[in-house]
């Protein structure tokens, strides 16, 4: 990319270069990449195709391109991602949240929107929390609720702290550093948790996008991908309020698994849904 160029030719000619490469969602990716590395919105690439773009310009997108071609994630490149309304910073220590965490979002809303009807303050444990996602979605839909975001990762509740700044959230979020139950002493009105769900021995078959760049911890459910279901079902009791729920994401095929997991453990299956691909994708329960 040498010489004066316009947003036009610039996006058919990036578009070019990810068509070529294989990427099958080429156009909807140098659409996204283009707007956020120049700080326009999607409809504006289109609109102001005439729009000159500078040589320092040209040459962010010439580095951006070629991150992609490495397989690196558009958001990750950007550094950031839209999630169920919300802005937020993404990094190495992060799963980049997806649209299907969405659906569990929203089947949880429903019941904290039923708890803030009847109750002053609805208190949120959100469990191996990431950038933060869950939680503050669930926090930016409903003022009265306060959150606890729990993970492994330093770096990820960093992240997550400053997602809930950058989203006006910070008052009522607070992060702690905890191995599933085991640095958390109280109880809540709502538990909720994408957890690694991926069986060891998948990992290494995942796309690149994904296995490269999401953490390696972040994906790992251990031989059967449930160890994580079972440190939450055997303990969630304990640290669950009267009439509260525990809401999970799973892999399309571990509904059955996971639903025997919590009845053991004196859990009532309440609700499911399927994510946007018609898969079994959030398993809501009560005791």
């Amino acid at each position: 990319m040498s010489g004066a160029a316009r947003l036009g030719a610039v996006f058919a000619e990036t578009r070019a270069v990810l068509t070529d490469a294989g990427f099958a969602d080429a156009a909807i990716e140098t659409r996204i990449l283009l707007a956020g590395l120049l700080g326009l919105s999607t409809t504006e690439i289109f609109t102001q195709g005439d729009r000159p773009v500078t040589e320092r310009e040209r040459s962010v997108i010439a580095d951006a391109v070629a991150r992609r071609l490495r397989h690196e994630p558009v958001h990750r490149i950007l550094g950031h991602r839209e999630f169920h309304g919300i802005d937020l910073r993404l990094s190495p220590d992060t799963l980049e949240p997806r649209p299907d965490t969405e659906v569990l979002v929203d089947a949880v809303l429903a019941h904290l929107k039923r708890m803030a009807a009847q109750k002053a303050v609805v208190s949120i444990l959100d469990m191996g929390t990431g950038t933060g996602a869950i939680a503050l979605a669930l926090l930016k839909e409903c003022p009265q609720a306060r959150a606890l975001g729990s993970d492994i990762s330093p770096g990820a509740l960093q992240i997550a702290a400053a997602n809930a700044h950058l989203n006006g959230v910070a008052e009522r979020f607070e992060t702690r550093e905890s191995a599933w139950f085991e640095a958390i002493d109280e109880s809540f009105d709502i538990i909720v948790s994408n957890p690694p769900y991926i069986p060891t021995d998948v990992v290494e078959s995942l796309e690149p996008e994904v296995k490269d760049y999401d953490p390696r911890k972040a994906l790992d459910g251990g031989r059967d991908g449930l160890e994580a279901y079972r440190a939450i079902a055997e303990n969630a009791s304990q640290h669950l309020l009267a009439d509260g729920i525990v809401g999970v994401e799973i892999g399309y095929d571990q509904r059955e698994d996971v639903v025997q997991l919590f009845e053991q453990n004196g859990f009532s299956l309440i609700e499911w849904h399927r994510d946007h691909g018609g898969n079994d994708r959030v398993l809501l329960f009560t005791r």
